[in-house]
This record gives structure tokens, sequence and C-alpha cells, in this order.
């Protein structure tokens, strides 16, 4: 007797007509108990339905319920107040005979893949019969390796069926668009912008990696892979590495979730003003040249400017690759820091002070769109916003 129930429950189930149930009708129902053959289902108005232990096992012959979990399952048949249920067919003789009512009430069967042939595979579902599964209907993803499926027990819906069983065509898209529905329902509950979690890249291009979160896939883009400058995004991830990385943007109206490595690891800035000082003497990399100055990297996301007129000598030039280039060892002397907007002015260190007074040493904010206290590196200062008037 189960004791939670009142006894105003246990009242109205003893006058309770047990349900007749439908072949192929789809249950949700509680294990009750769990025997060495069978397991036992409630089905409510003091009635119970069985289901062969043997679908509840795993390649290592665990079992993969308990009592007291909810299960969905299909009804195949009644003997002597007894209610057959299945969670889907399985390969065997007896799958014959419940063929037509797999396609019509939708039962998930369990086959085996046989062997590719043109257009998809052939799948074994019995001794006597073989279905067509196509490429397209096979997974939700692109098919790498066909191949790795030969051989493997899958579950299938029978989507067509006609001449007597001599067509059979069977589709997994239907069963795995449901276990991707319910990833996404558990993550639409669990993710919260902020969070780390844990994912898989899938791919990476030119604009950034995706990365496979539990069953979604999420957008890191290139500027938030590292907080230096990321040239080759393949030089940092390759498909199948597994990374940390925390959500940054959640859109689940228009599936775009963001994340960001770089957030895991320490901002660079934040040593700034103890790790450099006005005046001082450095060495940098020439990481970008521009018609107003180079970009010149003191370290992994800290960059500084030196402005075009700190290059020019007295000289006329049009362009920092005049006198620059990319990749260049460069001693440079520290003008001025400015923490808040992640800004570092720049001379060359063998330049006097009397550059300072250099009527063309124009204060390089001109030349790039004014910045709020959010903006990124210097790295991340593509275009120039104006001329130089």
């Amino acid at each position: 007797m189960d004791e939670t129930k009142s006894f105003a429950q246990m009242l109205d189930e003893s006058y309770s007509t047990p349900k007749r149930f439908s072949v192929g009708e789809k249950v949700e129902a509680v294990i009750v108990k769990i025997s060495p053959e069978w397991i036992f289902l409630d089905l409510g108005a003091k009635s119970e339905g069985y289901v062969d232990r043997k679908e509840f096992v795993d390649e290592n012959d665990n079992l993969t319920v308990k009592e007291g979990d909810t299960i969905t399952a299909y009804f195949i048949s009644s003997r002597h107040s007894e209610k057959l249920f299945t969670t889907k067919l399985l390969a065997r003789k007896s799958v014959d005979e419940f063929l037509i009512n797999a396609y019509e009430n939708q039962i998930p069967l369990e086959a085996t893949v046989e062997k590719e042939i043109k257009g998809g595979f052939s799948i074994r579902i019995s001794a006597s019969a073989t279905g067509f599964c196509p490429y397209s209907q096979m997974d939700i993803k692109r098919i790498g390796d066909a191949a790795t499926l030969v051989g493997k027990k899958l579950d299938f819906i029978v989507i067509e069926y006609g001449e007597n069983g001599r067509k059979i065509v069977l589709s997994r898209r239907p069963l795995l668009e449901v276990i991707e529905q319910e990833k996404v329902k558990v993550l639409k509950e669990t993710l919260q912008k902020g969070m780390t979690v844990q994912g898989v890249v899938k791919s990476v291009l030119d604009f950034g990696a995706f990365v496979d979160i539990g069953g979604v896939q999420a957008l890191l883009p290139v500027s938030e892979m590292s907080w230096g400058r990321v040239e080759d995004p393949k030089s940092l991830y390759a498909p199948g590495t597994t990374i940390e990385a925390i959500i940054i943007n959640l859109d689940w109206e228009n599936e775009h979730i963001t994340l960001s490595f770089k957030d895991t690891l320490p901002d660079p800035w934040n040593e700034v003003i103890t790790r450099y000082r006005e005046g001082g003497v450095y060495k940098g990399k020439v990481s970008r040249l521009t018609d107003f100055g180079a970009f010149i990297t003191l370290e992994s996301g800290v960059d500084g400017l030196l402005h075009i007129s700190k290059l020019a000598k007295g000289k006329k030039i049009k362009h920092a690759r005049d006198v620059l280039t990319s990749g260049t060892d460069l001693d440079v002397k520290i003008e001025k820091i400015d923490r808040d907007n992640k800004r570092i002015s720049l001379d060359l260190a063998g330049n006097g002070d009397d550059s300072k007074g250099d009527e063309n040493a124009e204060d390089y904010h001109g030349y790039l769109p004014k910045a709020p206290k959010t903006m990124g590196t210097f790295g991340d200062l593509l275009k120039k916003s104006g001329k130089k008037r």
C-alpha cells in the first residue's frame, strides 16, 4: 500500500473501473516495483502494467531506472487482466506483429544499422524485416563518418509503411528532436548570464568558434578569446577541444548565446599601474600600422599608441609603415597612462623632450572615436574616425 495516499484517494480508487487501453496508446506511469524480469507500473484506478526489465538495462547490464521513477510507455496487449507495455519495440521475432502499430502510433522501434546503401542506410528490424533510413533522417546534424553507425542498435520511428511490409522507411529525427528540446528546456532553467560553463568546440571560423554547451551551440567571438589580439583563431582552438568560458549574452528568443574565454583570465590592465610608469622605457612589438600611428604591444592585452608625429622626425610621412614594419621589436617611452579608458601614449625611446612641443604632435584622440569606459584595448581600435585636418 502506498502510505502517501490519503484515505479519500484510496476510497475513490476502490470504486474506479480499470481503464481500457488502445494498442499503441502512450502513458506516463510511475514504477512501483522491479523484479528480476519485469518492471511494474502504476496505471491508476487499481490498475497495473508491466514492461520487460531488459528495456531498462545498459550495455553493461546495469539497471537505468529505480522505483518511483516516471517513464513513458506504449500499450501493446492485455492478457488475463495483465497489461503489457513497451518503451520501444525490440528487434526480436514478435516485432513483425507490431510494425503496423509502430507506424500508426509512432512507437519507437529498436533496430540495427546493417549497412550503408545509396541514399542512406539499410536497417535490420528483425530476421524477416528490413527498413530504409535516408541520410537526412539518421541525425539532426550532418553525419560525419557513416561507417561508425554500421552495426549499432538505435531507436527509430516508422514514417512510411506499405506494400505489406516490403516498404518500410525509418527515421531517428523525431526522437532526437524531442531529446534536444528536453535539453534546451533544462538549459533554459539552469543557464544564467555570468555563469561559467564547460563546452566542446565544434567548429572554428575566422570570426570565432562554435561551442556545444550541453546540447545547444554558443558563439565564442574572436574578440573574446584573449585579452590580446588574436590573428588566427585556429591556432588557439580545434574541434573537439574542451573549454571553460563565461556566458556574456543569453538570448533564447533569437537563439544567441555568446561566450567569453578572456573573462576567465585576469584583465592585464588591472596591473598596468604597478607594472608600468610614465617616463619609463620598455620593449614592445609593433602590432598594427595605420596612417595616424603605430600600435605597440607591451604585453598580451596591453597596447599603446605611438603617434605618427613621433615617427616623422621633421619629415612628411603619410603612413606609419613608411618607417616601421609589423612584428618589429621597439624601445618605447610611456608618456601618459589613461587607466580608465585603457590607453597609453608612447614616444620613441630615443626622442628628446623637444618632441613634446612639436606642433604636429597632435593628441591621437582626435583620430579615434570617443570611447566609453567599457571599451576594449587599443588592439580593438581598427579604424580611425576622421581625417587629419
